[in-house]
């Protein structure tokens, strides 16, 4: 089922039920004119049979565990494995596959999910709550709330492809990304972090200030190698879970500006490298590149990861979580 959204400035949106999917999100450009601005479908059905999680929400785990394993408490569980030998987006079937049951309230929509004790191999249920907001300053918003009947990693995190010349315009290369991050997770071969965090300085990942996405993606670094582009983690400079902005991107040509703003310590940039002669709405061609994705979450294989932000709620605890994608123009390319 789909449900719209729409602003007073006419700004709009369309949502899923199934996996929570963001179908269509229109922005203006600096002369008025709206363009849907993330990758997907035209249909539902188009979903069903597997993408790259165009425009879904992602859990129980956004990003990978590796080897489908963790330790929690004493005990081991092992998870399914639906990316070679590791766990990615929640696995087989993850929150971007279920049917959530959505509420819509004027420029609000509500989804609500509840993951049965033992899905995927996670300990608890766990009642989630997704909150969607398309606000009259061209913003959508979202909160993510959780809670659980037994201690589980929660990383809930949201997978829409942006192109901000249009969803069918050709590549985001030429987009200038700034990510206010001064260190970054380095990953091994299978894009699972090896643990630690380096500095952007003097790297392909240095986008500290505004930087075309496509200056150093052919770079020989081996870390850009790994993932074909960028598949990376950044190391938000924020305090704590306040929300404060992460990164601004830029497109030249229409001069749309999204500026992200997120309570989350990280962001997974993705430069859409798996892109591959899929089509898309409208008779679109989307190939590698053709979209960039902006994940707020918390870091991959934290579960694994002593030395990362925790991602584990218990029993009588709250997971909550916000995300704003704010769109405004500027006036010279």
């Amino acid at each position: 089922m789909e449900f719209t959204l729409q602003n007073s400035n006419g700004m709009s949106m369309s949502v899923l039920s199934l996996g929570g999917i963001i179908q269509r999100l229109t922005a203006p450009d600096r002369d008025g004119h709206y363009d849907d601005v993330v990758l997907g479908f035209d249909a539902e059905d188009d979903y069903l049979g597997g993408h790259p999680y165009f425009g879904a929400l992602i859990g129980r785990y956004g990003n990978r565990i590796a080897g489908g394993r963790f330790s929690l408490d004493g005990s081991d569980y092992v998870l399914g494995c639906n990316d070679g030998a590791n766990h990615l987006h929640g696995g087989h079937r993850g929150f971007d596959k279920v049917r959530w049951h959505v509420e819509a309230d004027g420029q609000v929509l509500w989804l609500r999910y509840v993951s049965a004790d033992g899905e995927e191999g996670y300990p608890g249920e766990l009642d989630v709550t997704v909150k969607y907001e398309l606000s009259d300053d061209n913003a959508l918003r979202i909160d993510y709330q959780a809670t659980t009947t037994r201690p589980t990693p929660v990383n809930l995190t949201s997978h829409p492809y942006f192109n901000l010349g249009g969803h069918g315009s050709g590549s985001i290369l030429d987009h200038e990304m700034q990510i206010l991050a001064q260190r970054y997770t380095p990953i091994d071969e299978d894009l699972v972090p090896l643990g630690g965090t380096e500095t952007v300085s003097g790297t392909p990942f240095d986008f500290l200030s505004p930087t075309a996405i496509g200056t150093r993606i052919d770079s020989k670094c081996q870390q850009i190698r790994h993932a074909g582009g960028y598949d990376h983690n950044y190391v938000l400079d924020k305090e704590g879970g306040k929300l404060a902005l992460a990164a601004r991107v830029t497109e030249p040509v229409s001069g749309r500006l999204m500026e992200v703003s997120t309570t989350e310590p990280g962001l997974q940039f993705y430069s859409g490298n798996g892109l591959q002669e899929l089509s898309g709405k409208s008779g679109a061609m989307y190939q590698a590149h053709s979209g960039l994705c902006l994940e707020t979450q918390h870091f991959p294989d934290s579960p694994n990861r002593e030395s990362f932000p925790s991602t584990i709620v218990r029993p009588g605890e709250v997971y909550q979580s916000t995300t704003i994608y704010r769109f405004s123009t500027i006036t010279t390319g």
